[in-house]
């Protein structure tokens, strides 16, 4: 073996091998897991590869996974004879992360040690969870096609540095040998490695093999199979186990949490041949809305690896969604260029999509109390959709849910459906209003007519509620209608005690006319409301121009957009107007009406250009008062 030379791991490595040894996993056999989950990974490369290269297989195509266990060194050795890595791919994949969104990952941890875990988890680092057990990890790999002595020895006891020489290896592949620490030793135990590998490898596709040396004869060696290495999704789904499901899950995802629930479906038409298995998954992955996080399914051409993430397969609204394609249709040499406008991934796509919404409506219905964990986990997510599909847009509006006064609480479990069959006799509208938050939304004075008069209102106060709504104009046959928006239509609701509360214009002309003096190039209008109770001022927008949160939607987004121009409106009847209306004073009569404009403004923006100058404002009005 040649010198040895010394690396550095990667920060964000450091950071997570000093993790991972400090016992961050509580299940500690699942350093097994990872492992054969990358030999597998590793064949299936092979397999693909091979396919125009078949000189990779190097005179030998039978892939397999092999495990050798030394109690007299405490080594386990886990080999595979798949794709290998040259000296630059082991630096990148064993010395390095390149997966986007590590440093937000690093953010996220906390000291919960089970939130750790299922971070840990949802990363995938699976090889550095070797160190959870071993005080040493040797890897020798070689890649395939390459000659025997352009192996690579990697060797490393997690603390911050690895080591490289050039290895001479025969076989392709890669041997990953751990050198278990003194109170791991329950792990050389064949029984227990076997039941480790029966638990959570079973359905890998390749063959995994134990080395069984006779007591009696150490000359006499077999290489005894483990697992049954049939594909999960290509058996009989009425044959497979809830358990054989969500181990499947487990492995095929690296996330610790069982799944929601999940779909299998076997397509055998004149058309199309293909196998789905797609999972909802519990909880949302930590990087699901970094821009730069990759989704999408596994996807198989007659059991062949051929893409990792193949977003193709679903939309984007629905990128939550985990598992795989199988499909008899497709060539085995196909790209990401020609997936894009292929009929038979669009074909699959729809057909896929069609049945993740039947699932989702039938879980909303059949299991209520779930479909709210899921919702709280992906509903930001499917409020992507409207304007995403409009295909399927309908089937998406009856999957989403909301906030509304109805309740009286921040959860979002109403729907578009429950709202309409709530609604008076003679309303005509679906009212909402959009907000930066549940509070803001719920003590909003443009609620104070809806309250009274029992009208149930949508309070929408997600980021993405104002955009969602633009492509929403109506359900079913009910518009839906901003309450902040000017001229909304009650239709008759109420319409005596509006008349009853009406007042003659020769009581507010004189009134109004000073006010827009005063706010004459800050407003649009001055009107008298009638649908204020207990606020004296409002400000409201007429029916096309942009609201306040489209507004702040765009400027989060970069996008500059023009000042908005309010309605002033006014309640005559609330004590301080008619207190304002008393005053002779045109100067304090201004500080009044300029005070009050404010205090609507910061209502209905959250913010003020010159919020010292409104706080001396108050003040001096106050101190007047005395």
């Amino acid at each position: 073996m040649n010198k040895k030379e010394i690396y550095n791991f990667q920060s964000e490595v450091k950071q997570l091998l000093h993790l991972m040894i400090h016992s961050l996993y509580s299940n500690k056999e699942i350093f097994l897991r990872e492992l054969i989950s990358n030999a597998s990974d590793a064949l299936d490369k092979l397999r693909f590869k091979a396919i125009s290269n078949p000189k990779l297989y190097e005179n030998n195509s039978k892939l397999e996974i092999n495990i050798e266990v030394d109690k007299k060194m405490k080594t386990i050795c886990i080999s595979d004879n798949g794709i290998g890595m040259t000296k630059d791919e082991i630096i990148k994949n064993l010395g390095t992360i390149a997966k986007s969104g590590t440093k937000e990952f690093l953010k996220s941890l906390d000291q919960k040690q089970s939130k750790n875990q299922q971070l840990i988890g949802q990363f995938g680092v699976g090889f550095y969870s070797s160190f959870i057990v071993s005080k040493k990890v040797i890897v020798k790999t070689k890649a395939a096609g390459n000659p025997s002595n352009q192996g690579v020895y990697w060797e490393s006891d997690g603390q911050g540095e690895y080591f490289i020489s050039n290895e001479v290896k025969d076989n392709r592949g890669t041997d990953v040998i751990l050198y278990l620490k003194d109170q791991e030793k329950d792990f050389l135990e064949d029984t227990k490695i076997r039941l480790i590998i029966q638990k959570y490898s079973d359905h890998i596709a390749f063959p995994i093999k134990i080395k069984n040396i006779d007591k009696k004869n150490k000359n006499n060696i077999s290489w005894d199979q483990i697992n049954k290495a049939q594909t999960l999704w290509d058996q009989n789904p009425k044959k497979i186990s809830e358990k054989e499901y969500i181990e499947f899950y487990k492995n095929l995802t690296n996330d610790y949490n069982d799944p929601l629930l999940w779909l299998h479906n076997k397509v055998e038409s004149t058309q199309h041949q293909y196998i789905s298995l797609i999972y909802i998954p519990k909880k949302s992955l930590f990087d699901l809305w970094n821009r730069d996080h990759k989704y999408g399914l596994k996807l198989y051409i007659n059991r062949v690896l051929i893409m990792e993430e193949a977003e193709q397969f679903i939309p984007g609204y629905l990128r939550f969604i985990r598992g795989l394609i199988d499909s008899k249709d497709l060539p085995l040499n196909i790209s990401r260029e020609i997936i894009q406008n292929n009929p038979i991934v669009n074909s699959i796509r729809n057909s896929l999509t069609k049945k993740i919404l039947k699932i989702l409506k039938k879980l909303s219905e059949n299991q209520p109390d779930k479909y709210q964990k899921f919702w709280k986990e992906f509903g930001l997510i499917l409020k992507e959709g409207p304007a995403e599909d409009l295909a399927n847009k309908d089937e998406i509006l009856k999957l989403l849910r909301f906030s509304s006064t109805y309740n009286n609480n921040e959860i979002q479990n109403v729907s578009l459906e429950n709202y309409i069959q709530r609604m008076n006799h003679n309303q005509k509208k679906i009212y909402y209003i959009t907000a930066d938050n549940y509070l803001s939304a719920k003590n909003s004075p443009h609620l104070e007519f809806f309250k009274k008069n029992n009208i149930e209102v949508l309070l929408l106060f997600d980021r993405i509620d104002e955009w969602l709504i633009s492509y929403l104009p109506k359900f079913k046959d009910k518009e839906l209608q901003s309450v902040t928006k000017n001229n909304i239509s009650l239709e008759s609701i109420n319409q005596k005690e509006i008349e009853k509360n009406k007042i003659s214009n020769n009581e507010t002309e004189n009134f109004i006319k000073k006010v827009k003096k005063i706010l004459e190039k800050k407003v649009k209008d001055v009107k008298i409301t009638n649908r204020l109770t207990e606020t004296p001022v409002i400000l409201t927008t007429d029916h096309d121009d942009m609201s306040t949160q489209m507004a702040k939607l765009l400027s989060t987004v970069g996008q500059s957009t023009k000042k908005i121009l309010y309605n002033f409106e006014i309640n005559f009847n609330h004590p301080l107007i008619q207190k304002i209306n008393n005053i002779k004073n045109d100067s304090l009569f201004n500080e009044y009406i300029s005070m009050l404009f404010e205090q609507a403004l910061l209502i209905e923006q959250n913010s003020l250009d010159d919020i010292n100058s409104f706080i001396k404002k108050v003040n001096k009005l106050l101190l007047n008062n005395n």
